[in-house]
């Protein structure tokens, strides 16, 4: 079941501001808000050169960093001096920003921890001293029972937007999260991995043949966060119905589809380090406080925030026990094959 999108008169007129604004997420919201008549898309990010050809793909050319309702940002979350002038005059945030790579944040667990702990802090603190409206955090499946540092710095970060909307109530910032798995096609998932590996003549390299992930596309993740702004309170996490799939399977349709008749082969090179065979999106001490709302289920807060616990007073409360990719609803080969030609990944 599609969430309904959201965004019409949300963000008319409204200034928003994107961390991490320069990557697949970004890229793609930038798209949506464009079409929603903000004053300002605030795009917030510490690499010039993908400032500059993000701001080539929208036909600024010259007029970077600043043109029209698009403003380009150099800064770093870690720097809480940069954030909070960042956040001056906004009005929504999306927080993006993040060391997302498990291995590599395997071997450089304090960088995860700058970034993705420390920078979430730094985003909360500038918000309420700057009065923004709403602050959505973009979370992972990974954060959920993590075995990894980026999985247990993100649940760090889902535990501070929810413990900010306790302590700063009274300031009238509303902090949420939106959790998902694998976004199609995203910088650093598999599929454009497969791609390069099929491109160059193989082989493809999974790391486990019974590996199971949820999968979405960019457009749905999307439509989440934008549910979250318009139906958060305080403290939610939000997770949208996907299903999920065999990482070999995806492999397997992207070779029959790119290189039929090649003989690629698709070869297990085993885990890699922080890596799970299976992910969760909700787990069973989460499950007790989870709500189904149409096509999303609602993680209320650990914490009792009395406003959040009326608004979602309707919910359902799921009958799961855990929502895990190996027993989530599995995607065939030929349903793999519809996603990935729908999202442009079946194409040379």
């Amino acid at each position: 079941m599609a969430l309904k999108p959201e965004g019409k008169g949300l963000f008319s007129g409204k200034r928003v501001l994107v961390t991490g604004g320069t990557g697949s997420f970004g890229h793609q919201i930038v798209d949506r808000l464009l079409k929603e008549g903000p004053a300002e898309i605030r795009i917030f990010s510490r690499d010039e050169d993908k400032q500059v050809r993000m701001s080539e793909e929208y036909g600024m050319a010259r007029h970077y960093p600043k043109n029209a309702s698009m403003n380009f940002v150099i800064g770093d979350v870690r720097n809480p001096s940069r954030v909070r002038e960042v956040m001056r005059g906004i009005d929504i945030v999306f927080h993006a920003a993040a060391l997302k790579q498990v291995p590599l944040c395997e071997y450089y667990v304090w960088e995860a921890v700058q970034t993705n702990i420390m920078g979430a802090e730094n985003v909360i603190q500038a918000a309420v001293e700057e009065g923004v409206e709403k602050v959505i955090a973009i979370s992972t499946d990974k954060a959920v029972k993590p075995v990894n540092a980026m999985g247990m710095s993100k649940a760090i970060q889902e535990k501070l937007f929810t413990a900010a909307n306790f302590h700063t109530a009274s300031e009238g910032t509303v902090f949420a999260c939106v959790r998902y798995g694998n976004v199609v096609g995203s910088r650093g998932s598999v599929i454009p991995l497969f791609k390069r590996q099929i491109e160059s003549g193989g082989p493809v390299t999974i790391t486990d043949p019974e590996m199971t992930r949820f999968i979405l596309t960019l457009s749905e993740a999307i439509d989440l966060v934008f549910h979250a702004v318009a139906t958060g309170v305080g403290g939610e996490v939000f997770v949208l119905k996907i299903p999920a799939a065999l990482v070999a399977d995806i492999a397997q349709v992207m070779v029959e589809s790119l290189a039929p008749g090649r003989g690629i082969p698709i070869q297990t090179i085993g885990i890699r380090p922080g890596e799970k065979i299976h992910e969760v999106l909700i787990s069973e001490a989460e499950s007790v406080r989870t709500i189904e709302e149409g096509s999303t289920y609602t993680i209320l807060p650990q914490i009792d925030i009395a406003e959040t616990r009326a608004s979602h007073r309707r919910g359902a409360q799921v009958a799961f026990r855990e929502y895990k990719s190996d027993t989530a609803p599995r995607l065939s080969k030929e349903e793999i094959a519809s996603i990935l030609s729908r999202t442009g990944w079946l194409g040379l």
